[in-house]
């Protein structure tokens, strides 16, 4: 009997559950269907063709999409760069290429019993009319396929609509979704971006590309954090050493916090890099989040969150450097506090806002203002129409702190009832929810992998 397995995105996670899938498929007949809206798998918003190369924020010898080939990225890009570098980093779009050459690659040598059909569409609805019956995918078109399984990977949300700015939404001068167009700037202009982690440094990098263009640009944030550079550093230096600490200490923000920083400070005591006790938390991340208290983790989304995010989210060396140039030669201010209010002023925005740690309240106008806070992970204020359609009908719900969904084993999705259901999965960054760090390509592929094999057993 021919089984069915539906993909609803093909962006990283999607394609690299595809690859493997169809790398080690179920045994029996299994018809396999991708189905993304863009007009080429492997790609998303992150690794999309652009008229600026937008560059990886992780070494090229840490992107492999495949565990058991790690050099697998560094060697494809090599067969195209031959200069490249494994602690270079490497243009998105090159990715994108490599992710679709992985899929191909799978795809022609994947067994007889298993067939992948690539759908171009957009996925607005799922029914499920009993727990334990195939479901139904709907597409935007009015295309429908019958599922026994559902995996959904459908990548980074679009960033929050901010409430400050309802009322420049449709202002020209705002720009929502800073990748939803190519951005071009002049000399002459006076740009805000809110906004001053990862999405912000790549606006900056776009806005310094032509040193004879370069506006001046104020970046706003409630801390005004910058995340440092990326280093050359061991990720695997700690080996283990610290587990006992950090997990007796998980129970606890306040002995976490102190226990990570002992670390830190441990690894340069002995001649190394702060980043390698970051990468060695950050492996640990889900085994310490499941066990932190619900207290806790508001309070270290309060508190600790964009202190964690700037030392976890670093930036390439380049990037950083022309970050550090602007800011010198006055071209780039970075600003700490609060937002007030964002208002139309003819053909300018008005930043009405309160410095962090002072009472009076500033004004600045703007020829452009940018919402650069990233992607937002809070599905239950999502506008996307397959979301809002899950919601709506049970089959999923968000997690309490506005991080993702609840998902069970496995990604299965947990429903109102509480039920994870057996034949609706998730894969993506939303694992966060219960996983805390679920972003990298190697905690990607990770979960990507377990639930391939998953769904590659027999089951009923």
């Amino acid at each position: 009997m021919l089984r069915t397995i539906v993909i609803v995105g093909g962006g990283f996670s999607g394609t690299v559950l595809a690859a493997n899938l169809l790398r080690r498929p179920p045994p029996g007949p299994t018809r396999l269907v991708l189905i993304e809206r863009a007009d080429e798998v492997g790609r998303g918003a992150a690794y999309a063709k652009r008229a600026f190369p937008y560059l990886l924020n992780v070494p090229a010898s840490r992107m492999s999409a495949n565990s058991a080939a790690p050099n697998e990225f560094l060697e494809f890009a090599r067969r195209r760069m031959p200069k490249a570098s494994g602690e270079g980093f490497l243009p998105r779009p090159l990715y994108g290429e490599y992710l679709g050459e992985v899929l191909l690659a799978a795809q022609l040598s994947a067994p007889t019993n298993i067939r992948l059909e690539i759908v171009k569409g957009s996925v607005v609805n799922l029914r499920r009319l009993e727990r334990h019956v195939p479901l139904q995918v709907e597409l935007e078109d009015g295309r429908r396929f019958t599922a026994d399984d559902v995996v959904l990977a459908l990548g980074n949300p679009k960033p929050a609509s901010l409430a400050a700015a309802r009322d420049v939404l449709t202002h020209p001068a705002y720009v929502a979704d800073p990748w939803a167009v190519d951005l071009k700037f002049n000399r002459d202009q006076t740009v805000l971006l809110i906004g001053t982690g990862l999405t912000a440094a790549d606006i900056i990098n776009v806005a310094s590309a032509d040193p004879q263009r370069v506006p001046t640009l104020h970046a706003l944030s409630r801390h005004g954090l910058v995340p440092p550079r990326q280093t050359p550093f061991r990720p695997d230096a700690f080996n283990g050493d610290g587990n006992a600490l950090l997990l007796a200490a998980s129970t606890s923000l306040r002995r976490l916090t102190s226990s990570v920083r002992l670390l830190a400070h441990e690894a340069e005591r002995m001649g190394g890099d702060w980043r390698e006790a970051i990468t060695f938390v950050r492996n640990m991340a889900p085994t310490i989040w499941q066990r932190l208290p619900e207290r806790d983790r508001v309070r270290f989304l309060r508190h600790v969150r964009a202190h964690w995010d700037i030392h976890r989210h670093r930036l390439p060396p380049e990037m950083n450097q022309k970050i550090e140039t602007l800011r010198n030669v006055q071209r780039l201010t970075i600003h700490a506090g609060h937002i007030k209010e964002i208002v139309p002023r003819g053909d300018r925005i008005e930043l009405i806002w309160r410095p962090r740690g002072q009472q009076r309240m500033r004004a600045q106008q703007f020829d452009r203002v940018i919402n650069c806070t990233g992607p937002d992970y809070a599905i239950a204020r999502s506008s996307d129409p397959l979301w809002r359609s899950l919601l709506q009908c049970g089959l999923c719900v968000p997690d309490s702190l506005g991080l993702g969904l609840r998902t069970g084993p496995n990604g299965a999705v947990i429903d109102v009832d509480g039920w994870p259901g057996p034949h609706l999965f998730y894969v993506g960054p939303m694992l966060r929810a219960d996983h805390w760090e679920a972003t990298a390509a190697h905690e990607l592929r990770g979960h990507a992998e377990k639930l391939a094999a998953l769904l590659a057993m027999e089951r009923r």
